[in-house]
């Protein structure tokens, strides 16, 4: 089997204004960078808003091992299965941060026979959107210190900012730093730290705006600090708000690729989901929607992180309602959880352990993906379960996890072999989840705006989780009282925890039960929109490995990348 670069690589890529043309889009409304990818202009939104929407389907999964288990995979191969079977299909997903493309993860272009291409211009740089995500971050960094600097006019309280500086590359020795040192002529010495840029505001705004004047609107509501008096300090106060729309003009545009069967894929933002929301651009979306016969996206990580995100958050802001969700899960997955065997990240997995045959095992692992099932099914929506297969998978680790999901309320599972076959590897899948998108959607969010925020956050925990209740550290509590005092109570929330658990906790596999959650800190994205409760040891600053996967990553004599994956 050749590698998932291999195989990319090999592939016949066909003119991007070719497979714009394949979905309606005419020349005029491309920005091409190169033959292979393109920008969409955001006036064609104009020309399609009178067309009906596709059917708008969500991919998540349960509860991943530090590797994933194929959401991406299974996100491109269900759309290239639809497209088989007749289905006008569009896929939108988010682009990947540099840090996990050269830590752990890797890239994150699908894999095998289902993947999207140019796989290096995804995994790497694409359009540059990141770079301006960043560049636009780090200017309101360089305004803040500046004006500290230059007398301090707005009476900021230094020890309150909240906006770090950020790189998009895993570097966890940023994560608290001290600037300002070598005299007044730098600065005025603070502490301070890096997040990756990926965990920005910036990119959840990008994510989250509806259009050109919407995104210099979020821009200008950033709240970095309080003044002396408690009063919030913006962007827009900082005379700064301007320049960094500038910078995001071209970024605000989604991006135009095309899949190994040469469906259109749009690639746009791409917040973390453990801290941010986790999901592709809204305006991806609302293009898409109005282009095909089905839109299909994915969420970060499991079916407690990006979907219920997606849920809340997202689909508050975009107005379009899914009507089915994709959980996907893995033997291997289900079988740690079930404690077949333990995987810790960055440490070697014990892969016989993970390969052998645990009926029980994953009995018990299935524990997790009934909670994911539950999860969707609150919001009103049929779930289909994908089982992203392996060569070791077993017929009978497979039927319990059909059992398990049918009886937990999925309206079916279904082996996708998308990895290996390509479009022709899901057909099943397909089938099974355009029957799921056919019902009637009873669609509904979790909880209302005008909750206070611990009851909203405290709905999550119980109802998305499974705790038993919260618990606030004295520094939540008094974020609590002043975002309620600023009018920053009705947002949303977006709980920023581990995606390696249903818990707070990452060490806690399966469906834990018996616990309570702990809110250490609440940080508020009133750009993006929404409030930020971190659970436990929350980091905006991954690290790398032992063995980083960037140590892979090399160029051959004939200018070809090799070692991406």
């Amino acid at each position: 089997m050749l590698s998932d670069i291999e195989i990319a690589q090999a592939a016949k890529i066909k003119p991007i204004v070719e497979i714009a043309e394949s979905i309606g889009i005419d020349r005029k409304y491309l920005e091409l960078y190169g033959d292979y990818k393109a920008k969409v202009k955001l006036e064609i939104l104009d020309e399609i808003k009178s067309r009906p929407n596709a059917k708008y389907i969500d991919v998540t999964a349960i509860t991943p091992t530090p590797l994933g288990e194929g959401k991406t995979v299974t996100t491109i191969g269900l759309s290239q299965a639809l497209n088989r079977i007749g289905k006008k299909t569009i896929t939108a997903i988010r682009q990947p941060s540099l840090g996990p493309v050269f830590g752990i993860k890797g890239g994150a272009a699908g894999g095998g026979y289902s993947q999207v291409i140019p796989m290096e211009d995804f995994n790497l740089h694409l359009t540059g959107d990141i770079h301006a995500v960043g560049m636009a971050h780090n200017l309101l960094a360089a305004f803040i210190d500046t004006h500290l600097m230059k007398g301090n006019e707005l009476g900021i309280d230094p020890f309150s900012i909240t906006w770090n500086r950020v790189v998009d590359i895993s570097d966890r020795v940023l994560r608290h730093i001290i600037v300002g040192l070598g005299g007044p002529a730098n600065g005025l010495p603070r502490e301070t730290g890096f997040d990756i840029t990926v965990a920005s505001e910036v990119m959840a705004i990008l994510a989250l705006t509806t259009s050109l004047k919407d995104l210099r609107q979020r821009l200008s509501r950033i709240v970095i600090g309080s003044t002396f008096d408690g009063k919030p300090v913006t962007a827009e106060d900082l005379k700064c708000a301007g320049a960094m729309t500038v910078l995001m003009r071209d970024a605000v545009k989604p991006n135009l690729l095309q899949t190994l069967e040469h469906g259109a894929c749009f690639v746009h933002a791409g917040p973390f989901a453990n801290i941010a929301h986790g999901n592709s651009s809204i305006l991806a979306d609302q293009i898409g929607i109005k282009l095909g016969d089905y839109l299909v996206t994915e969420s970060g990580f499991g079916a407690d992180m990006g979907a219920e995100k997606f849920m809340n958050i997202k689909c508050r802001y975009s107005g379009l309602i899914p009507n089915a969700v994709v959980i996907v899960c893995t033997v291997r997955a289900l079988k740690m959880h079930g404690g077949g065997f333990v995987f810790i990240p960055g440490q070697p997995v014990d892969k016989e352990a993970m390969n052998t045959k645990n009926v029980e095992a994953v009995r018990k692992g299935c524990e997790n993906l009934e909670k994911m099932i539950e999860n969707m099914k609150l919001f009103g929506l049929p779930v289909v379960v994908a089982i992203n297969h392996f060569d070791t998978d077993t017929d009978e680790e497979i039927e319990v996890i059909r059992e398990c999901a049918i009886d937990a309320g999925a309206e079916d599972a279904i082996v996708s072999n998308v990895w290996l076959k390509g479009g022709a590897g899901g057909e099943e899948l397909a089938e099974a989840v355009v029957k799921a998108a056919e019902k009637p959607s009873k669609f509904e969010f979790l909880y209302p705006l005008d909750w206070p925020i611990k009851k909203k956050i405290e709905t999550i925990a119980t109802k998305i989780y499974g705790a038993d209740g919260v618990d606030y550290l004295p520094l939540a509590e008094s974020k609590i009282e002043l975002y309620t005092k600023q009018g920053f109570d009705k947002l949303p929330i977006c709980m920023a925890k581990t995606h390696l658990s249903l818990s707070h906790d990452p060490n806690l596999k399966n469906r834990p039960r018996g616990f309570r959650v702990p809110i250490r800190d609440i940080r508020a994205s009133v750009g993006a929109g929404f409030l930020y409760p971190l659970l436990g040891e929350m980091r905006t600053m991954p690290g790398l490995p032992k063995v980083p996967a960037g140590t892979k990553v090399d160029i051959d004599d004939d200018g070809k990348i090799v070692g991406l994956f």
